[in-house]
C-alpha cells in the first residue's frame, strides 16, 4: 500500500511539474509575440503535449498565412516538435546530414549546419534561438516558415514463425509407406558341438574299380563270339562258290 502512494504521489509531482514547465514556456511565447502558436497549443489536450519537448515555432505572420484546420491542429505541432529539450548549442553538435526525429511518429529532419545563424530543418532555418530557457523540461526556437518535415517510412518486420501449438493443429501429409524389403534366408543352423570338439567325418566312397562279372558270364561271351564268325566265314564262302 505505502508503494502505491509512493507511485502515485510520483506520477502526480511529475505532471504538476510537466505543466508548471508549460505555463512558464508559454509566458515565454508570448513575451517573444508568438500568440498563434501558444493559441494552438491551448487547443489541444495538456496531456497530448508532453514534456521533454522543443517547439519551432513559425511566427504569428506565417501563421496568419497557414490554413491549420481545428482537426490537424495536434499533427501540426508535432511536426513542429523533437521529442527532447535541445538549446541551439545542443542542436550545433549535429553535422549536416543527420536526420533529427519529430515527434510524429515516421517525420525526420535534415539537418544543415553552417553555424549559428545558418541552422536549418529541412526547409526552414532557426532565426530566434532559445526563447524558452527557464523551464526544465522545455525548449523553443522561431523558424521562419512552415516545417515540411521528411517522411521516412519504418523497415517492414517479417510475421513471426508458426508456434509450435499452431504447427501441430495442422494436418502432416501422409506418406505411402515403402515397399517391405525380402527378409533375409535364415542362416543355416551353426554345429552345436563344442569347441575344439571333431565333427564325425563321414566314410570315404568306395572309390575301387568295378569287379568284372562271374568266370561264367565271361565263358559265354567267348562261345557266341566264336558262333559268330562261323557264320561269318560260311557267308562269305558260299558268296564265292557263287562267283
Amino acid at each position: 500500500m505505502t508503494m502505491l502512494l509512493i507511485v502515485v504521489m510520483a506520477l502526480i509531482s511529475s505532471a504538476t511539474a510537466t505543466n508548471q514547465d508549460m505555463t512558464v514556456a508559454i509566458d515565454e511565447m508570448q513575451k517573444a509575440n508568438y500568440f498563434t502558436f501558444v493559441m494552438l497549443i491551448n487547443m489541444v489536450p495538456s496531456h497530448l503535449v508532453q514534456a521533454n519537448i522543443t517547439f519551432l515555432m513559425p511566427n504569428d505572420r506565417i501563421l496568419s498565412q497557414t490554413d491549420v484546420a481545428p482537426t490537424s491542429v495536434v499533427d501540426f505541432l508535432l511536426r513542429h516538435s523533437i521529442p527532447s529539450p535541445l538549446l541551439i548549442d545542443h542542436l550545433q553538435h549535429f553535422p549536416t546530414g543527420s536526420m533529427i526525429p519529430t515527434s510524429k511518429s515516421g517525420y525526420f529532419l535534415d539537418v544543415t549546419n553552417e553555424g549559428r545563424k545558418q541552422f536549418f530543418l529541412n526547409n526552414v532555418r532557426i532565426i530566434s534561438p532559445n526563447i524558452c530557457t527557464k523551464g526544465s523540461s522545455i525548449r523553443c526556437h522561431g523558424v521562419d516558415g512552415v516545417v515540411q518535415a521528411t517522411m521516412i517510412s519504418q523497415p517492414s518486420i517479417p510475421p513471426p514463425p508458426p508456434s509450435s501449438s499452431s504447427s501441430s493443429t495442422c494436418p502432416k501429409p501422409t506418406v505411402a509407406p515403402e515397399a517391405a524389403a525380402p527378409l533375409p534366408a535364415p542362416s543355416p543352423p551353426l554345429s552345436k558341438s563344442p569347441v575344439g570338439e571333431l565333427s564325425p567325418v563321414p566314410p570315404p566312397s568306395d572309390v575301387s574299380p568295378t569287379k568284372s562279372s562271374s568266370p561264367e558270364t565271361s565263358n559265354w561271351g567267348v562261345v557266341d563270339l566264336v558262333v559268330a564268325m562261323v557264320v561269318f566265314m560260311l557267308t562269305v564262302g558260299k558268296s564265292w562258290l557263287l562267283m
